[in-house]
């Protein structure tokens, strides 16, 4: 009785544990489900890596560019806007790109662009006009925080261009400075068709690109060496697109290695 128990549980186990020994282990299917949105998402969210941004100022660019796609198409992630964000700046920071943009309340750079706590090093002045004090803050962000990209950033229907379009009289205070750093360009612009203020202000952020890549001691040679990068852009009002400009786009010098 005992040996026909004996074969019987042989019989009757061994298919199983040979079926056991060859069958393989299946795919977690869920894992490769999120690894697949993941890399979905990231693409239809315009995603660049915020390490790789900070590193090379082209990258910086087209994190820029992403950001406003998702602000535009209502896709906002709103992204390192949270209080643990908060403390891992406490020592710190290190933001991927510099934004020389106008005071107007209209424009507020984190939000059109997407960006969180710590990402932009923001200096703005009606018309984006600079002084002594702005490229001190330029120089200070390129040497001190290694950040690699400036964007000057126009908008249109601003006011203060269209004040130096206008050149009204009697100006009351300091106002007639700002005026003063805008009118070459109005005047330069003042042939094109279109409408006369906002082509004031691309040929406004124009000039102010390429007088920064001009600015000595620090700007110039970091630019020329390929180690910055310093382009424009406008951001229309009616639409919030940015647009960065094609003409400061053009022969940029090649990145250094």
């Amino acid at each position: 009785m005992k040996r026909i128990f004996l074969l019987l549980f042989a019989f009757f186990a061994l298919p199983t544990f040979s079926f056991a020994q060859v069958t393989k282990p299946q795919k977690n299917k869920k894992t490769t489900a999120k690894v697949v949105d993941s890399v979905k998402w990231r693409a239809e969210h315009y995603i660049v890596n915020r390490d790789s941004a900070y590193a090379d100022p082209r990258l910086g660019l087209k994190k820029l560019q992403g950001g406003n796609k998702r602000f535009i198409e209502g896709k906002s992630i709103k992204p390192r806007q949270n209080y643990e964000t908060i403390k891992k700046l406490e020592n710190g920071q290190a933001p991927f790109a510099i934004i020389v943009g106008c005071s107007d309340s209209r424009v507020p750079n984190e939000m059109i662009f997407d960006q969180g706590l710590g990402d932009l090093f923001i200096i703005r002045t009606a018309g984006q006009v600079s002084a002594a004090a702005s490229y001190g803050s330029m120089e200070f962000a390129v040497l001190k925080l290694k950040t690699k990209l400036i964007v000057v950033l126009g908008h249109t229907e601003c006011g203060a261009v269209a004040a130096a379009v206008e050149r009204p009289e009697n100006v009351p205070g300091h106002i007639v400075t700002l005026i003063n750093d805008i009118k070459p360009a109005a005047v330069k612009s003042s042939h094109m068709h279109g409408d006369p203020v906002n082509n004031a202000v691309r040929q406004n952020v124009i000039d102010q690109v390429n007088s920064l890549r001009d600015l000595d001691p620090i700007l110039h040679k970091k630019y020329v060496d390929g180690e910055i990068l310093i382009v424009g852009a406008v951001y229309d009002i009616h639409t919030g697109k940015v647009e960065f400009l094609p003409e400061t786009l053009v022969n940029l010098p090649k990145a250094k290695k």
